[in-house]
């Protein structure tokens, strides 16, 4: 690992952390979310959907379309 390598890891984990990452102290919402989430609909038997985030040591989880 280089210099380079490590500050792109760093920068895809500070994205991921202030536009992603939900917290506790922010009602579930990212530090960089303006607005409240919508009502989310009835989501049994829905597909979920999975993004890897730095080679796979982070995970987000979504529902298909």
């Amino acid at each position: 690992m280089n210099e380079t390598h490590a500050r792109h890891a760093l920068a895809a984990y500070e994205r991921h952390y202030n536009e992603h990452r939900p917290h506790r102290a922010r009602n579930q919402l990212p530090p960089a979310a303006d607005q409240q989430p919508i009502a989310v609909p009835e989501l049994e038997g829905r597909r979920l959907l999975r993004t890897r985030i730095l080679g796979g040591v982070i995970h987000e989880y979504r529902y298909a379309a």
